[in-house]
């Protein structure tokens, strides 16, 4: 079998992956390792791999050591050279195989390192929200009741009309309460209603709702790739979703809605050979909701998808927490990335 078929696996790997003898000679290279570098597979396979790093030294040194059974395996960093831009920094980790004086080089861009370990924390503050609000809810809800009550109670007991008005404003209250439960648990309670989504239709109607409220001094944009294809997901989840984005969005634009300037796009995209929640996609949809606004406040930025969390007063602070539930529910990652003058909502999906 040759080193082609041997070795096909690696190119399903988000790292880049390089198989070379003792003396650095490539015998594979996996296509995540061509697009890095910028050239093709035939032109690596058969090179000397110490010259794709700014200091060859070390490579050399470390399959010395590698294939000498200093070590089982060898990490250390590195830069590694791209053709036609500056040197990345990258983790190496060579492992011996079972085949003498062959070594698997991986190479984890240490900016992939950082996105992944900034996905799992956002993987693991959805979980938690997820079951803090559901046990703050139904701890809320339980006594909410009761007061509501009671309040009825007293009211029908009092003769005064000027005490009744303490008693509605009791009642009010624990209605208005209530309604916020029902919210932080909606997206629990509903079921996951799964069809073909096309997402330009999602667009489409979150771009007529929005046009429907703010229909003067806001221009929408959209830049469609009409080739992504229809794939399965919850229709209804996916625009409540977009249209939260949305909305925040044009929140923060009122003041540019009014001098007439204020701009919201709806950009789609397919992106392909990604790797996100520790799983790499052949295709995925990329989904990006830009404004021209103000920006995402410095005080929040970090805690954005946060319950009761809000840039503005009078916000719920529930819009972009069920956002993140709902893509995350469809296997996806919602990110933000926001300066002064441009805040841009990332959302990717897989695709079939």
């Amino acid at each position: 079998m040759d080193a082609a078929s041997r070795f096909q696996p690696f190119d399903l790997l988000a790292s880049l992956v390089a198989v070379v003898r003792s003396d650095a000679s490539v015998i594979f290279s996996n296509a995540a390792l061509e697009d890095a570098l910028g050239i093709s597979r035939r032109t690596i396979v058969g090179s000397c791999f110490t010259d794709a790093f700014t200091e060859p030294v070390q490579l050399r040194s470390a399959l010395e050591r590698t294939t000498e059974n200093e070590f089982a395996s060898l990490r250390y960093d590195a830069l590694l050279k791209r053709l036609g831009h500056e040197p990345i920094p990258v983790h190496v980790i060579l492992t011996r195989t079972d085949t003498v004086n062959e070594v698997v080089v991986e190479l984890v861009p240490q900016e992939s390192q950082t996105r992944q370990d900034r996905e799992e924390r956002l993987a693991e503050q959805a979980r938690t929200n997820k079951e803090l609000i559901r046990n703050l809810a139904h701890e809320i809800k339980n006594p909410l009741g009761g007061i509501r009550g009671a309040a009825q109670l007293l009211e029908m007991e009092m003769d005064s009309p000027e005490l009744t008005e303490y008693t509605q404003v009791i009642i009010h209250e624990a209605d208005r309460l209530q309604s916020l439960v029902d919210r932080l648990l909606a997206p629990h309670r509903r079921p996951h209603l799964v069809g073909d989504v096309n997402i330009h239709e999602v667009c489409e109607r979150v771009r007529s709702l929005i046009l429907a409220e703010f229909p003067r001094g806001l221009r929408v944009v959209r830049d469609y790739d009409i080739s992504i294809p229809e794939f399965r997901g919850d229709r209804e989840q996916l625009i409540q979703t977009v249209l939260n984005i949305a909305h925040n969005a044009c929140q923060a634009l009122v003041e540019r809605i009014a001098g007439g300037d204020a701009e919201l796009t709806f950009r789609t995209r397919v992106i392909r050979q990604i790797t996100f929640g520790k799983q790499r996609y052949r295709l995925a949809l990329e989904l990006h909701v830009i404004d021209n606004g103000p920006g995402v406040p410095d005080s929040i930025k970090d805690r954005i998808f946060y319950p009761l969390v809000s840039g503005r007063e009078g916000g719920s602070g529930l819009g972009l927490t069920l956002a993140q539930t709902f893509v995350q529910q469809h296997h996806g990652l919602i990110e933000v990335d926001s300066v002064p003058g441009r805040t841009d909502f990332k959302i990717l999906i897989p695709l079939p």
